[in-house]
């Protein structure tokens, strides 16, 4: 067994490193204030190949391995959260998924650009549709419709919160095209913004992950073409859920990232602010707080890594994808709120940081499949 990363997996962390430091933190605390989506950042992921990391070469990806992905998505997250699910999913769930089962000319005309993040120089990333006023959890349930018209879909229904909702170019939309089959029956189409009947609502006011653009989309009979579905009829279930399970790699090394720059932050402070005549890391309470920190979260990483190993060499990595997900998720939230506890009345306000990863790490709790519902998974898993 091999604890040790390639040059090239290091190459990549201390790229996604100086990255996060250098562009994501300046102005990270106003992004979030204001909810300023961060194009400017997602443009410069794209430069550096972060918006396609695992597709192939031959459709405008980097080419990379998914414990690339995790590291870079750690350091990302450890500063901006907002920045780093909009990598996430165009990552994990559209390019994925898109790759994986697309058609070459669904490829051609969609996987390369999303890969690239841009087209004729503008920004150009995608979005994942499942979840519905009252399909979250319940992803079976789909309302949102698409009668088939024989050449083509009549799309119908509304989405809720979707990540990159405002500013995705095409989106994944999942939808029930025969109800008397259940899952069966729904289908996965690709969709772009800009065709007539597509609407998008007012962005949401989020606890977290603010700069993120979470919006509902609502489709009035918008015509998809036949060509545009992926897989065979009533495959869209099975996407979503083979798709989800890559995703929950993403979240979860998402929600690492935030525990460990939860643990950064403390140690950093520790080192210098004095109670009691003495630097506080001297104080025993509080280095506790940081060995049990660096304990969870190490113990994070290694449950990411060992999911996205096993994905990258062929495995069954659904349990490992949820557990990663579940515990990283946890560990996130628990983390950031000793973060806010080890830094006082400091860790309350906005200047510090902390406050922030602690609004930022709830979502991953629900997001991409509730802890609930890892759960469910995990449990299915080992009672077979």
């Amino acid at each position: 067994m091999q604890f040790q990363l390639s040059e090239e997996q290091l190459m990549i962390q201390q790229a996604a490193r100086d990255f996060a430091r250098q562009q994501c933190l300046p102005g990270v605390i106003e992004r979030d204030e204001k909810q300023q989506f961060p194009k400017e950042q997602i443009l410069q992921l794209a430069d550096l190949g972060f918006m396609g990391m695992m597709v192939d070469p031959a459709y405008g990806g980097a080419g990379l391995d998914t414990v690339s992905y995790v590291l870079a998505m750690e350091e990302i997250s450890k500063v901006d959260a907002s920045t780093s699910v909009c990598m996430s999913v165009n990552n994990s769930l559209v390019c994925y998924g898109l790759q994986e089962f697309g058609t070459e000319q669904q490829k051609q005309q969609y996987l390369t650009p999303l890969a690239r993040g841009k087209k004729d120089n503008d920004l150009y990333i995608g979005a994942f549709m499942l979840s519905e006023p009252e399909a979250g959890s319940d992803a079976t349930s789909q309302r949102t419709t698409a009668e088939d018209k024989g050449d083509y879909y009549l799309l119908n229904g509304t989405k809720n919160w979707i990540t990159n909702g405002g500013t995705a170019s095409v989106y994944l939309v999942m939808a029930q095209t025969d109800p008397s089959k259940g899952s069966r029956g729904i289908n996965c189409l690709i969709v772009e913004k800009n065709w007539p009947g597509v609407v998008v609502a007012a962005k949401e006011n989020k606890m977290g992950i603010r700069a993120s653009d979470t919006h509902t989309v609502m489709f009035n009979d918008v015509k998809v073409p036949k060509e545009n579905r992926i897989g065979a009829d009533g495959f869209g279930f099975t996407f979503a859920m083979k798709t989800l399970a890559g995703g929950r790699i993403g979240i979860a090394a998402q929600a690492l990232g935030i525990a460990s720059g939860s643990l950064e932050f403390s140690t950093a402070y520790a080192k210098t602010r004095k109670a009691f005549g003495t630097e506080i890391m001297n104080h025993q309470i509080i280095a506790f707080k940081l060995a049990d920190m660096a304990t969870r979260v190490d113990a994070a990483r290694l449950l990411c890594l060992k999911a996205a190993w096993q994905k990258d060499n062929g495995q069954d990595y659904t349990i490992s994808s949820s557990m990663a997900k579940v515990f990283s998720s946890e560990t996130a939230m628990w983390a950031s709120t000793e973060a806010v506890q080890i830094h006082g009345g400091y860790g309350y306000v906005k200047e510090y940081h902390v406050e922030r990863l602690m609004r930022d790490a709830k979502i991953t709790q629900i997001y991409e499949g509730t802890s609930e519902v890892q759960r469910i998974v995990i449990s299915r898993g080992i009672l077979k």
